[in-house]
């Protein structure tokens, strides 16, 4: 039985979070340079790689790993969260770590306003009521009817949608299956449905973009295995909260490596959405606390 450890498991969320926004900084110069579907589908082969060997390591091997009782599930949700995963490099592109992390921010207020529907779980009027008003800071991010709206702000909107659907779905495939099970279809579902496309957008990379992929994909699977430590160490409730560094990372390395810029209509609006995420996910900690 693995010790809980809040304080470590906190730490390690913060360094998950760094490490995901250096990946994200690599993955918006790659794909900025090559096609992004081939670029995440080189990440997929060491990510489904990583999979597979942590499975083998496992109690029972690749064969218990792998079994389900809900492959369709399984499969959709690993597609998923590839096509997301493509999503949201592209909305790097267009829009920079800045913009496009400040709409992504929004995940958990879907993830809660999903709940319902695909969960069965209800809602009180606080968490829609948060829900709302994490909303509201969308609008101010995206400040729609103004000139300066960008259309392309709408990438990272359904990268979010993307996300959400896929922790909700990760969530329901858990009354069933075990995490190593939805860690091991995850990365080879992704693997497989991004290779086909991806190996015919083929480009040529040189030595340099092959050292940037090989940095990526070492960077993509540690960060993974900070974050399966995290959880193992620490309750997700308890350290989720933290992964709103991302965040104030990704933000930092956009302004330093890349000369974005932090418009005050983007901090406001991230403000709200952050300050509602983090309030629905006390509501939802209350909730639990109550319920055990």
């Amino acid at each position: 039985m693995t010790l809980q450890n809040t304080a470590a498991g906190i730490r390690l969320m913060i360094l998950t979070t760094l490490i995901f926004s250096v990946q994200d900084a690599v993955s918006r110069h790659l794909a900025a340079e090559f096609n992004v579907v081939m670029v995440i589908m080189i990440r997929y082969w060491f990510f489904a790689a990583f999979v597979i060997a942590v499975a083998a390591r496992s109690a029972g091997g690749v064969r218990a790993a792998a079994a389900t009782r809900q492959p369709g599930l399984q499969i959709f949700r690993g597609v998923l969260l590839a096509a997301q995963i493509c999503i949201m490099v592209l909305g790097f592109v267009l829009l920079g770590l800045v913009e496009a992390h400040a709409v992504f921010a929004c995940y958990p207020l879907l993830i809660a306003a999903l709940a319902g529907p695909v969960l069965g779980e209800k809602l009180g009027w606080r968490r829609w009521a948060a829900i709302g008003v994490g909303f509201v800071g969308i609008l101010v991010i995206l400040r729609p009817g103004f000139t300066v709206f960008a259309p392309e702000a709408l990438v990272p909107l359904a990268g979010a949608f993307c996300f959400a659907l896929y922790g909700l779905l990760t969530r329901y495939v858990a009354r069933q299956d075990s995490a190593e099970t939805s860690f091991f279809w995850t990365g080879v579902a992704g693997m497989v449905v991004l290779t086909p496309p991806g190996l015919w957008l083929w480009e040529p990379m040189d030595a340099a973009g092959w050292g940037w992929m090989a940095f990526l994909c070492v960077s993509a699977s540690l960060g993974h295995f900070c974050l399966i430590k995290a959880y193992e160490i620490a309750e997700a409730s308890a350290i989720q909260p933290f992964a709103y560094f991302q965040l104030v990372f990704a933000s930092l390395l956009g302004v330093v490596l890349f000369g974005e810029t932090l418009e005050p209509m983007t901090v406001l609006g991230t403000t709200i959405v952050v300050s509602a995420g983090l309030f629905t996910l006390f509501r939802t900690r209350q909730r639990a606390e109550r319920g055990a």
